[in-house]
């Protein structure tokens, strides 16, 4: 071997074992992480009994489902009573309920709700409002420094960004602290923000890609429908959640 080609295969060697050293290190898999559904009410301003947050905690559980997340990690709640029995589940239950899919789950956390909102907190059913930093709180004792994404669907649900924003954190809020969000009505097969994160999965590569393709679908479905002043849903990434996520991309939808 010549030493002018000695030469040029250390080199090669060299710089190939320094880009392997330099390559970022994966994310935990989707199918390591938890999911925690919960649909907080079921019904309208009026008090009528409303499908919307129904349909959309059965569909987003489908949706992530696809999008790559293991089933036997998720678990989808509701505070509604038992249209049979009249047995209600409780807001105790249902946070055990999410505590020990996660305490399973080594991965990672994405918590995801959806009901009415106040600019003080969540609406939990007739238990009252889940206030930002008791959401705060209890996403720590879930989820503590894993990656976690948390979903508000609510009106005025940007108030939690503040509350829940950390390194390993992304939030998605379906309103400005300030604004309402829409599609509660009875008959709304789901609320805008929420069908709009069903619409937007199949074609989301993660999850920041997953909140642009929602923030442009709901500002075109309420232009659309002529809702006034528009929601302009809110999405905080902490500082460490690129890092975290890097390479955790969604399985995509087989081509027809």
């Amino acid at each position: 071997m010549s030493g002018l080609r000695f030469v040029f295969l250390i080199l090669c060697f060299a710089f190939g074992a320094g880009f392997a050293r330099a390559e970022a290190p994966k994310g935990p898999a989707l199918d390591t992480w938890s999911v925690g559904i919960l649909a907080a009410d079921w019904r309208d301003s009026e008090g009528t009994t409303i499908e919307a947050f129904e349909n959309a905690r059965r569909d987003l559980t489908k949706g992530f489902v696809t999008a790559g997340f293991d089933p036997a990690k998720v678990t989808n709640l509701s505070l509604r009573p038992n249209l049979m029995t009249g047995a209600t589940l409780t807001t105790r239950d249902a946070f055990a309920a999410i505590k020990a899919k996660t305490d399973a789950a080594p991965g990672g956390c994405l918590l995801y709700f959806t009901s009415h909102g106040t600019p003080e907190g969540l609406v939990m059913g007739g238990e009252g409002i889940l206030k930002p930093s008791e959401l705060d709180g209890l996403v720590d004792q879930w989820c503590g420094t894993r990656p976690t994404v948390v979903v508000v669907s609510a009106c005025f649900s940007g108030g939690f960004l503040p509350a829940l924003a950390a390194p390993n954190r992304m939030i998605m809020s379906a309103a400005r602290p300030d604004r309402t969000s829409f599609g509660c009505a009875a008959d709304a097969t789901y609320p805008v923000f929420d069908g709009c994160v069903l619409e937007s999965l199949p074609d989301a590569d993660d999850f920041v890609h997953l909140a642009s393709l929602t923030r442009r679908c709901v500002s075109a479905r309420e232009y659309q429908s002529g809702f006034y002043p528009p929601s302009e849903p809110l999405t905080h990434v902490g500082d460490a959640v690129e890092d975290f996520f890097i390479f955790l991309n969604f399985k995509r939808a087989p081509a027809d």
